[in-house]
Parts: C-alpha cells; sequence; structure tokens
C-alpha cells in the first residue's frame, strides 16, 4: 500500500476556535467551512466546530449537507442566492445567504419566501469584488427593510487588506461612518482581522483559515497566535539514489549536485495535493528532523537531501507539512498560500483522524 496519508487532527481544530473566540471581543463567531472545510472534511469540521455559534458556507449543498448532520446553528451563504429558486430551499433550511448585488434583491421581492429570512446586506467598502455600492447604503438598507420575506439584517463588508500593513482602518471607518445610523448588526472580520484588528470584530466574526491552524500574515507564524495545525501530510522515502558531483535528478534536472550526495524518493506528487511548482529547497521533515526538496515535483514522487541524515533511508517518515513543518512554510516556499495547499489535498491521499 502507497504510504502517504493525511491526518487531521479534531482536537486542533477545536482549540483553534477557541483562539478565535478568544479574540472575538465578544462577537459571535461563524465557522467558516467552505470548500470541504478548507480540505479538512466537511462532517469533522462540524463535529470540531460544534461550539462555533453558526457556520458560514458557499453553497446550498454544503449547507443541507450541515442541516443533514444535525446542525442547528445559523448557517450563512457566503456568496448568497444564485437564483430565485433557492429561496424556498434557504427558507426550508432557514439559511442566511448575503445579499450582495441588485438581482438578488429582485428575487426576494418578487417571490418572498413564506418564512422570511435574516439576510446579510454586504456593501463594498473599498474591495470591489462583490458588494452594494456603500453609497447607496440608505436606500438599499429601506428596500430590504420592507421586504415581507426578510425577517432580519446583519450589515456586512470584507477586508482586501487585513493581513497586510495597509490594515483594515480605510475600508472599516467608511463602512461605520456609513451604515451608523441604521442601528444593525454588523461583521467585517475575517481571521486576519480577528487577530490583529478587535475593533473590526462587530456583532459576527468570520474565520476561516485559522481554524485550520495556519497563518494568514506573511510576517507572523500561526504559533506566535497559539494556534495548532489541523492538518498533516505525510510519507515515506521509497528509493535512495546516490549522486556524483555534477548529477542531477529529476526532471529537467532542475537540481545538480555540487558534491557526492544521497537523494530520497518520497510517495508525494502533485497529484497528492503538493504544490508542483515548489522549488528546491522547500522544508521538509525525514526521520524528524528537517531538510530540503529538491529538483521538481513528479506527480507521484518528490526527491529529499538525505545530506546529514545517515540513518534515514528506505522507510524513512517524511512530513511534507504538519507539526514539524507548518504548511505556512511550504505555501511561501511555493510563492502561493496555505488555503491552496490545504484545499488543494487530493481524493486519492487517504485521511485518518488523529488526536
Amino acid at each position: 500500500m502507497r504510504p502517504i496519508k493525511a491526518g487531521i487532527s479534531l482536537g486542533a481544530m477545536a482549540h483553534n476556535l477557541r483562539v478565535a473566540r478568544a479574540h472575538a471581543n465578544g462577537a459571535r463567531v461563524f465557522a467558516v467551512v467552505k470548500a470541504n472545510a478548507y480540505g479538512h472534511g466537511l462532517s469533522r469540521a462540524r463535529r470540531a466546530f460544534a461550539a462555533a455559534d453558526g457556520f458560514a458556507v458557499l453553497t446550498l449543498e454544503e449547507a443541507a449537507n450541515l442541516r443533514l448532520m444535525g446542525v442547528e446553528q445559523p448557517i450563512m451563504l457566503l456568496e448568497g442566492l444564485f437564483g430565485a429558486d433557492e429561496i424556498a430551499t434557504c427558507a426550508e433550511l432557514d439559511l442566511w445567504p448575503v445579499l450582495h448585488q441588485p438581482a438578488q434583491l429582485g428575487w426576494l421581492e418578487r417571490a418572498p419566501p413564506a418564512r422570511p429570512l435574516h439576510v446579510f446586506l454586504k456593501f463594498d467598502s473599498g474591495m470591489h469584488r462583490l458588494g452594494l455600492p456603500l453609497a447607496d447604503h440608505a436606500a438599499l438598507v429601506a428596500r430590504v427593510r420592507n421586504m415581507p420575506g426578510v425577517a432580519g439584517i446583519t450589515l456586512m463588508t470584507h477586508f482586501a487588506q487585513a493581513d497586510e500593513a495597509a490594515g483594515v482602518d480605510w475600508q472599516l471607518r467608511p463602512f461605520l461612518e456609513g451604515v451608523k445610523t441604521h442601528a444593525l448588526p454588523w461583521s467585517a472580520a475575517n481571521s486576519a482581522a480577528l487577530l490583529r484588528f478587535p475593533h473590526a470584530c462587530g456583532a459576527w466574526v468570520r474565520p476561516g483559515l485559522m481554524l485550520y491552524g495556519a497563518s494568514p500574515f506573511a510576517d507572523a507564524s500561526a504559533s506566535e497566535f497559539d494556534l495548532k495545525p489541523a492538518m498533516s501530510l505525510e510519507s515515506e522515502i521509497i528509493g535512495v539514489q546516490s549522486l556524483r558531483a555534477g548529477e542531477g535528478v529529476g526532471y529537467g534536472q532542475m537540481f545538480r549536485a555540487e558534491r557526492a550526495m544521497r537523494v530520497g524518493v518520497v510517495a508525494c506528487g502533485y497529484a497528492d495535493g503538493y504544490p508542483r511548482h515548489a522549488p528546491t529547497g522547500t522544508p521538509v521533515a525525514v526521520a524528524g528532523r528537517p531538510t530540503r526538496t529538491l529538483g521538481r515535483v513528479s506527480m507521484d514522487m518528490l526527491c529529499v537531501d538525505l545530506e546529514g541524515l545517515p540513518d534515514a533511508g528506505m522507510g524513512s517518515p517524511v512530513e511534507l507539512w504538519g507539526a514539524q513543518v507548518p504548511v505556512d512554510a511550504v505555501a511561501t516556499a511555493a510563492e502561493t498560500v496555505s488555503y491552496e495547499l490545504l484545499c488543494a489535498l487530493a481524493p486519492r491521499v487517504p485521511v485518518e483522524e488523529v488526536a
């Protein structure tokens, strides 16, 4: 049996939710579980985040699955309705859709559900992705308040640079200044804002990445916030090569040895979710000791440096990311983000729950 496997720790996920709540400044917490809970599994997330005040998903299918699993807390639909035909299902399942475009308002006006919905009215405060014009807030809030299909309103925006030096105030101040007269609850904070900007928490916070033990910041590690990695990706060395000076390894011979050295071949590649563009030097651990990858990542294999690891060889355990090798460090080396790596875990990788 191929030795690669992923481990998911529900205990770490539950711990990270407690960290989120400690930073929430009294706000209620939506656990963001879209994209199969960032690759960790929706069912596992439902159990790990049982103490969350609500869940946030992308699709009706995800929301329906959570209800089937017994979730009774509020469930937010982050991109709201994709058509008027979804209104009845939202009412049936008691979902809280985000309204971010005029068409969605029109659908609710023309086809109000028998059971009115709580909605999140999303305004564009500067990210210029999804959101209604902030300048039109007065008319839009009044319009939604008059809809018979709406039971309650929470105002919402999303930050573009909460993880950067620019911060959140350039968006938060105009948002709050604009909507303060409505006396409605509001939600704005993602993981980065939650960890660094307590004044941005509002009534509801929406942590995602931090719940899975990764850092939203390039300049701060997850451990600095007491976050624990929830996913580990592990394998073994399945072959050993001895290179002479000048010899290369792998496709394209992207790495060539400067001197005689031993190279371990690991059963993990981009078809397992490891980033193909991870360069030589990407951190990895072999038999509990740090080392680096060598050369180009293949579909099913990658190579690691065994210099200074004389006892490592066939069958030696390898951690691609986890407790020893932060997924953030792998993402940085590969010039991507940990979100992508966690979400990209391939279906062919066996997953087991660990303590």
